[in-house]
């Protein structure tokens, strides 16, 4: 007989992590606002200058840490994560503690965990129309823009929002992932995204509505082009290192052996051929044209039907 949702949930301990940083005014409503079923509620204050976490002490089934400096949110989620484990938690949901995440929508959140359907799910703003209008039109191209990059970087191609923070992962991918290794900071979320994907865990978006208030949000664009960009290749090359050199060897891996090589050679050899044709007024001979395209050519088509294979090997399923 299959067991019904609030079944489900009375068989799992589930617990919130929710890290804070000058969120004193939003954070005592967000935890009164959390479903009676959590049964932890883990606040971590990360060396906040307000002291956010006095104005949640004594609430019922909340633990709190306290940061002796700052961590970053990473960090903070990170010593959540642990402490959850520590408390036998099966199911750990995020909440940011600045009011943008309907806690309402939890249980809808955890649903395919606790359906056997996915490891980590994570909240997608973009299924949802009047969230779309509600989001700010910098933030909107901003996510747009972000999402494109981490479905090649993090290989869950399926996905978008990837730096929607209302999330929740199992006890048992928790275990599996280095979390001491996670990015600390604004990078987090994708970070997670890589290393699941490494784990070959199951990841599912769950549509879900986003509020914007009088919230002061400390990421920003420039923050993005200056940290993201080397965060991005090395989370790229990490990925591609471990799923295709390490745990695996197929045919995506041999592609990208011959794509890389082939497209870097014909570009910087084409370069020097055209700035030496420049500088001595000699056009290049045919020969010497192709000798750079073609390597161009073979490597891009190389690398194509290596972003095919890694396409289909997203985790969809789970075994």
């Amino acid at each position: 007989m299959e067991l019904d949702e609030g079944e489900m949930i009375e068989n799992k301990k589930i617990a919130v992590v929710v890290p804070c940083f000058r969120v004193r005014k939003f954070l005592k409503q967000v935890v009164l606002d959390l479903p009676e079923f959590i049964d932890f509620v883990i606040v971590v204050d990360d060396k906040c200058p307000q002291k956010s976490y006095e104005v949640v002490l004594g609430l019922e089934k909340v633990i709190v840490i306290n940061h002796k400096e700052n961590l970053g949110v990473g960090g903070a989620v990170v010593s959540g994560y642990k402490k959850a484990i520590e408390l036998g938690a099966d199911v750990v949901v995020k909440v940011d503690g600045d009011g943008q995440m309907d806690s309402s929508k939890i249980h809808k959140l955890i649903k395919p965990i606790l359906e056997g359907k996915a490891d980590y799910t994570k909240g997608n703003r973009f299924r949802d129309f009047k969230a779309l209008k509600s989001m700010p039109k910098v933030r909107l191209f901003g996510n747009s823009a972000l999402s494109f990059l981490i479905k090649i970087v993090s290989g869950y191609w399926s996905i978008m929002d990837p730096t929607n923070g209302f999330t929740a992962i199992n006890r048992e991918s928790l275990e599996d992932l280095e979390l001491d290794k996670l990015s600390k900071r604004y990078f987090f979320e994708s970070d997670m995204l890589i290393n699941l994907n490494i784990e070959n865990k199951v990841v599912k978006d769950v549509s879900m509505p986003a509020k914007y208030g009088d919230e002061e949000s400390s990421l920003n664009a420039g923050k993005i082009l200056y940290q993201f960009p080397p965060k991005i290749i090395k989370g790229f090359l990490k990925r591609i290192f471990f799923k295709y050199f390490i745990y695996n060897f197929n045919m995506a891996s041999v592609y990208t052996i011959f794509g890389f090589p082939m497209v870097i050679f014909g570009t910087i050899f084409g370069a020097v051929k055209w700035y030496e044709s420049v500088e001595s007024g000699i056009e290049a001979t045919t020969g010497t044209v192709m000798l750079s395209v073609l390597p161009i050519i073979l490597g891009v088509q190389f690398l194509l039907q290596a972003i095919n294979i890694d396409i289909s090997s997203e985790p969809k399923d789970k075994v």
